[in-house]
């Protein structure tokens, strides 16, 4: 559950809350700090993944009270006890604000600049240099736990969720027979009338979420709105053990109809993103694994425009053991592994998990050699295409002839002279779809699924 408080602050007390600020990162990467008296040489425990939720819990609790009691010594006016690394009230820098108050010095602050993180708590704002610290001190605790930072969107990636009055007659078995669905099915399908909703988590989902967790520090990141991100992470983690109050609704982005990493308190050179929305992401495609979008109802499949039946209707499902996050988390084991290589002997902290991924999305289409025909028009500069920059990006090249060197022509008719020419010469001829089946699959598809036709 989030530690969102719905009540104002009432004073402040400043080391209480900093400590606060630095308990949710040290708690977030599921991990201890070692002793400051530990003595030297003593070998470091190393995180096992298991997490005392509640003990967390009430470690942030206490220092959130601690930080908003209106009987601290500040609200009755008696002096705060300082030490000498203390800043003193008149050159306090204001690192952050709560309702409108410094959460160091206790001062009332005007000032709205900085970036807020009510997902955090509520009405907090902190100032660039804070939020640069914060990520700092992350990044070291995360890469010495081997652990990197791993955002997730929630529709169409990990679940496709209906309003109750848009499910079709064809899916109304999922409301009138849910004793007879199968098991699969049933346990991961939820009617949620409090909010008018029935949400279908994406098989493989709870498997991926713990194999993930023991890579990352896993966020969820949603333009929903925050009643319903929560109810959906309370879905997914019904334990609270993967994303504690690390869930960010459409209220706590920066910019409007936007996602940004500028909400996450975590370096963008520790983080990967997967979501099925790369427009959202402007700022951020680097970071952007995108996912193929699941459509288990109806209604998903018609916000999109496809005219073919939804999987609810055809009583099917993605397959786990072959679908979409079963296939990403391959991907994210990969880079994880090749970031955290020993034999690398570069500086882990200067290492950038974007070109990580870069690397190993140009080795999907390694080897592959190709020539548009039919798909690219006359007036575009072929490099400019949608096409070309997909299938580039995945590692490909280019010819504009058919010569001995090409292995794939891209068509979207097999009637121009080009495909004729690859069918004479036995080259591979495919829709340009394979290319971005390619980008989805994070492999080369079967040629034989994508064939060209009239």
């Amino acid at each position: 559950m989030s530690l969102t408080a719905d009540s104002p602050v009432h004073s402040s007390s400043s080391d209480e809350f900093a400590a606060f600020l630095d308990a949710e990162l040290d708690s977030a990467s599921d991990v201890d700090e070692v002793e400051s008296g530990e003595a030297e040489g003593e070998e470091e425990v190393e995180d096992d993944g298991s997490i005392d939720s509640s003990r967390s819990k009430k470690r942030k609790i206490e220092l959130i009270e601690a930080a908003v009691d209106p009987q601290s010594s500040v609200s009755r006016g008696e002096p705060a006890e300082t030490s000498g690394a203390s800043l003193a009230l008149d050159v306090c820098t204001h690192p952050g604000v709560m309702g409108g108050m410094c959460i160091r010095c206790g001062q009332k602050v005007e000032d709205e600049s900085g970036v807020a993180f009510g997902y955090i708590h509520k009405n907090l704002r902190l100032a660039d240099d804070e939020v640069a610290r914060l990520r700092e001190k992350d990044l070291k605790n995360l890469l010495r736990h081997r652990k990197l930072i791993l955002v997730l969107d929630l529709d169409h990636t990990l679940l496709n969720s209906t309003r109750l009055a848009d499910i079709s007659a064809e899916e109304s078995y999922l409301k009138d027979q849910r004793e007879v669905l199968p098991d699969a099915l049933r346990s991961n399908l939820f009617k949620l009338d409090w909010i008018h909703m029935m949400t279908k988590l994406r098989p493989f989902v709870h498997t991926f979420l713990k194999e993930a967790s023991s890579l990352f520090e896993m966020y969820i990141y949603t333009m929903g709105e925050r009643p319903y991100a929560l109810e959906m992470a309370h879905l997914l983690d019904p334990g609270g053990i993967y994303f504690h109050s690390r869930v960010i609704a459409q209220s706590d982005s920066t910019r409007r109809h936007q996602k940004g990493l500028d909400v996450v308190l975590g370096q963008e050179s520790a983080v990967l993103i997967l979501d099925d929305t790369e427009v959202v992401w402007g700022k951020h495609r680097e970071n952007l694994i995108l996912m193929d979008r699941y459509h288990f109802f109806t209604s998903s499949c018609r916000q999109f425009g496809l005219k073919c039946k939804s999987l609810s209707e055809q009583k099917s499902d993605e397959n786990e053991a072959e679908g979409a996050l079963a296939s990403v988390l391959e991907v994210l084991q990969r880079i994880h592994r090749l970031f955290f290589d020993p034999e690398r002997g570069d500086n882990i902290m200067e290492r950038d998990v974007r070109q990580v991924l870069k690397t190993v999305r140009k080795e999907i289409l390694k080897g592959c050699k190709i020539v548009f025909t039919g798909v690219i028009p006359i007036q575009c500069q072929p490099e400019n295409h949608y096409y070309w920059k997909l299938a580039e990006k995945l590692g490909a090249t280019f010819s504009t002839e058919v010569d001995e060197s090409v292995t794939h022509v891209v068509s979207m008719n097999d009637k121009t002279e080009k495909s004729r020419q690859a069918v004479r010469e036995k080259k591979f001829l495919v829709h340009p779809r394979w290319i971005e089946a390619a980008n989805y699959l994070w492999r080369k598809p079967p040629e034989e699924n994508f064939p060209v036709s009239s």
